[in-house]
Formats: structure tokens, C-alpha cells, sequence
């Protein structure tokens, strides 16, 4: 996987996240493990090689209460 991080440069941002097909699998499964509430969350973390950036990424089961701010397009 690799992650970037866009600065829109006017307070907003992208983030994206490559993702190998060998790795689809793995994250379909753990989306799958959420969606069941075998877990609550996940990380996607970084190796901390060479430069700064995105250290981690949680992805985590949202409580339907919980307004959106982002959503699936």
C-alpha cells in the first residue's frame, strides 16, 4: 500500500491510498471482520521509512448516531 497526502491549500485535503491487488483481500477481509464486530477498528500504518507523512490510518466502526462529515462516492 502507499498513502499521500494532498494539501488543497485552502484548509482541505486528499488523502490517497494505493493498494496493491495482492492486499484487496486483506483489507475486503477486514472491512468483513467490522461489518461483523469481530473488531471495532483497524490501523493502516505506516513502515516510518524515509520521509514524514501519514503515519496511521484508523479505520473504525461508526456509531449510526455519529454525523458523517466524509461519505463513499
Amino acid at each position: 500500500m502507499k498513502v499521500h497526502l494532498e494539501d488543497f491549500k485552502n484548509s482541505w485535503y486528499e488523502i490517497s491510498l494505493g493498494v496493491k491487488k495482492d492486499e484487496i483481500d486483506n483489507l475486503i477481509e477486514r472491512l468483513h471482520d467490522l461489518k461483523r464486530c469481530n473488531i471495532d477498528h483497524f490501523h493502516v500504518t505506516n513502515n516510518f521509512e524515509g520521509e514524514g507523512g501519514i503515519g496511521d490510518i484508523e479505520i473504525y466502526l461508526q456509531d449510526d448516531k455519529e454525523k458523517d462529515n466524509i461519505k463513499l462516492i
